[in-house]
């Protein structure tokens, strides 16, 4: 392997070891107990994902995250993360729409919004739930979206579609310098409903479905940061909040976090 044409090892283990703890597990031969019943799906996942990424590595094609730093793109920021599979991030200027190597944002979306993914193939995907789908698609074993034609697979589609229209877009005005005050405090009372609504279901759960994480977890943690920008305290509803803390404590959101700039590296 080594010897192969244009292939670094070292990138192939570095890159590995950030994708997810498991592949540090794989990489050493030593697991914790909590992962010891899991040790060959673990190895499967994890030759799996090598196998892509050595190919990537080799053509020199990844997938491509166009992102805002705790935009809506953090949600499949986090879903890439937690699949464990191998991309890149460019940074975009939402109000220049240019990206960090200088390229008018317009060129690769034609909307001119993120989250963007640009596939391995070259084809350009948008829309956040779209997205965030297709990548836990490419990864059926990790079950961050349940299998086609179950009824957990449309619970997940049910919670995305919430998350858009109940919360997402009652957030849009309030980012809005020329949203009208009237119009601000409608948008702020949807909100308000949403997150009782979300407190009575998240009672006595981890998660969305219960107690697996999912697409619509990330979705809707991402939303729920924008809270404390608009001043809208989540103690309210002790259920969301826990919720909300449960999440970010996960490795691979803080990662994502980090990454983007949301988190201070620790000293």
């Amino acid at each position: 392997m080594a010897g192969c044409a244009g292939f670094n090892l070292k990138a192939v283990v570095r890159r590995l070891g950030r994708l997810h703890p498991m592949f540090r597990h794989v990489l050493t031969g030593v697991f914790p107990r909590a992962f010891m019943a899991q040790r060959l799906v673990i190895h499967a996942i994890a030759l799996k994902t090598a196998i892509h990424l050595i190919f990537c590595i080799k053509s020199g094609t990844f997938m491509k995250l166009y992102y805002s730093p705790g935009a809506c793109s953090l949600s499949p920021h986090i879903v890439l993360r937690e699949a464990g599979l191998p991309f890149d991030l460019e940074r975009v200027d939402n109000k220049a729409k240019k990206t960090a190597s200088g390229t008018d944002f317009w060129s690769v979306n034609p909307k001119g919004m993120v989250p963007t993914l640009q596939l391995d193939d070259g084809q350009i995907l948008t829309e956040g739930p779209a997205i965030v789908q297709y990548i836990a698609d490419c990864r059926p074993e990790t079950g961050l979206m349940p299998a086609p034609g179950t009824m957990e697979r449309y619970r997940v589609l049910e919670w995305l579609n919430f998350v858009v229209a109940e919360i997402h877009k009652q957030f849009t005005p309030l980012f809005k310098p020329d949203t009208p005050e009237d119009y601000k405090t409608i948008a702020k009372n949807n909100i308000l409903k949403a997150f009782a609504l979300l407190d009575r279901h998240l009672a006595g759960k981890q998660y969305l479905l219960g107690d697996r994480f999912s697409v619509a977890d990330a979705y809707l943690f991402v939303v729920l940061n924008w809270a404390r920008l608009h001043k809208i305290d989540l103690a309210e509803w002790p259920n969301v909040k826990a919720f909300r803390e449960r999440v970010a404590a996960r490795p691979m959101v803080h990662e994502a976090m980090k990454a983007e700039g949301l988190i201070k590296p620790a000293a």
